[in-house]
């Protein structure tokens, strides 16, 4: 599955590219989040000039920054997302508030 398929997956509308009508390849957006897609076979190799770049994506399309990892193809893969602490935290908490048993 190309990126630009698992944008079309996850229903996130795809970001055009610097005004030129077309499309960047890897990155949608899918409220609340600037999702950039990166799709590899066997691993992906994750820096803070990467996740750099993403943060600085999401700011210029108004986002919060998030990556989804495609590895493997077809019925193997395996995707998984990277999103920042302070999401995770509120995600959390929201996922309290709706199932917490207390």
């Amino acid at each position: 599955m190309s990126e630009i398929q698992e944008l079309k997956r996850m229903r996130a509308k795809p970001q055009k590219n610097s005004g030129r009508g077309l499309y960047q390849k890897a990155d949608g957006k899918l409220e609340p989040f600037l999702v950039d897609v990166k799709e590899y076979q066997k691993s992906f190799s994750l820096s803070r000039d990467v996740w750099s770049k993403i943060c600085s994506d999401a700011v210029r399309s108004g986002g919060v920054p998030s990556l989804m990892i495609a590895l493997g193809s077809g019925k193997e893969t395996i995707r998984l997302w990277v999103i920042d602490d302070t999401m995770f935290h509120e995600m959390r908490e929201a996922w309290l508030e709706k199932y917490d048993p207390q």
